[in-house]
């Protein structure tokens, strides 16, 4: 890395998950641009359902950290339902948009990174927000949602194979559900119950718990860590 602040792209990073990481980065001292809908302090608004979105984002981002960034971190993601017995179109969108978000705009910034540190001769680190879904699947629901999630496994442990010895690190934690505003409809009631007993640690995980485990990624982890998949579970899913 650098003496000077570390510079540090977060997608996803207007609340939950990913707002904490910007805080818990930020609290380090780390120079972070985050990312949402709209543009906003600090904040870069693109669309990652737009297959042109990432690519937008990366360049402003490069702009406003004055041309270097350090580390790169994939939290941007939807968890959308979609039934099997839905239409065949709406079938077809759902995978397309799921896929898009999840997967192809976190590729898209994982290769703008490696290019980048490529031509400026510098280490980077890589940080993919997956879920315990890449391990176990997810409700009949949600095929598209594990399938984009276990991409972003594989895809974190190709570039570690593939970039470790350029200097590029990256990494992925795998949470199971944590405590926030996408995840709080699966919370309450019957539900929620439900969920709370198939964690042996007896409840979610709290966001602050996820951004503590993606700052050491971000600043600390040993280099011979990379590829490492870390899971943030509660023990519902052990490998």
């Amino acid at each position: 890395m650098t003496d000077s602040p570390v510079h540090v792209l977060i997608t996803g990073s207007t609340r939950g998950i990913g707002l904490a990481i910007r805080d818990t980065l930020e609290a380090r001292g780390a120079r972070t641009v985050g990312h949402g809908r709209f543009d906003g302090e600090g904040i870069l608004g693109e669309d990652l359902a737009d297959p042109g979105g990432a690519d937008r984002l990366w360049s402003r981002a490069l702009e406003r950290l004055d041309g270097r960034i350090d580390v790169l971190i994939n939290n941007a993601g939807v968890f959308e339902p979609i039934a099997v017995d839905d239409d065949s179109d709406a079938w077809r969108a759902a995978w397309a948009r799921t896929l898009q978000i999840n997967l192809t705009a976190s590729a898209d910034l994982c290769r703008q990174a490696v290019l980048h540190w490529r031509k400026v001769g510098r280490t980077g680190r890589i940080l993919n927000i997956a879920s315990r879904a890449a391990w176990r699947g997810d409700s009949p629901h949600h095929w598209h949602y594990a399938a984009s999630k276990a991409g972003m496994v594989a895809m974190t442990r190709s570039i570690a194979r593939g970039h470790a010895d350029q200097g590029v690190l990256a990494f992925a934690i795998c949470p199971g559900f944590v405590r926030t505003d996408m995840a709080e409809e699966y919370l309450v009631g019957v539900d929620g119950a439900r969920v709370v007993a198939e964690i042996p640690l007896g409840r979610v995980a709290e966001t602050e718990e996820v951004a503590a485990a993606a700052a050491w990624l971000a600043l600390d982890a040993p280099a011979s860590m990379t590829g490492a998949a870390l899971d943030i579970n509660g023990a519902s899913y052990v490998r």
